[in-house]
């Protein structure tokens, strides 16, 4: 980047690939055209990560996550993965065992990880994609609408 430093645009075009999960999450809630400099992007980020760094989540985070009577795939999925991402290490079987113990036992996705578990992280997410799935399409069918995060 020091041999662009005096082309802004680019600097702010290659700024996110710098970025880790939390800090791209932050990066991609600005508005749209709210920083007209790089100056100011780097400003925003400082105040918000320098002053306030964040300490990365324990293992013991994830195992303390259920999903709560009532709440939706989706909004334990954000939850969850939320968690996860701050969660310093890797973790895979964990991962999986922590996500299926906080579904509720009658879950139909906790049955299947129960019946046939999920051999890696992607594959769990690939099965979690499906039951969400199913889970959208049974609540549009009662007419209930579907929320955005």
């Amino acid at each position: 980047m020091a041999i662009h430093s005096k082309n802004e645009a680019l600097m702010c075009k290659v700024f996110p690939s710098s970025l880790g999960f939390v800090v791209m999450r932050w990066f991609n809630g600005l508005k749209a055209n709210s920083k007209d400099s790089y100056r100011q992007l780097t400003q925003a980020f400082g105040s918000r990560f320098v002053t306030n760094s964040i300490t990365p989540q324990s293992l013991s985070a994830l195992l303390s996550l259920s999903m709560h009577d009532g709440e939706t795939l989706k909004a334990y999925l954000g939850r969850y993965w939320g968690v996860y991402n701050e969660v310093e290490g890797n973790f895979g079987d964990v991962t999986i065992s922590t996500f299926k113990n906080g579904l509720p036992t009658r879950h139909g996705l906790r049955k299947s990880l129960t019946g046939k578990p999920a051999t890696s992280v992607r594959q769990l997410m690939d099965w979690i994609d499906k039951y969400k799935r199913v889970e959208e399409d049974q609540l549009q069918g009662r007419g209930q609408e579907k929320t955005i995060p």
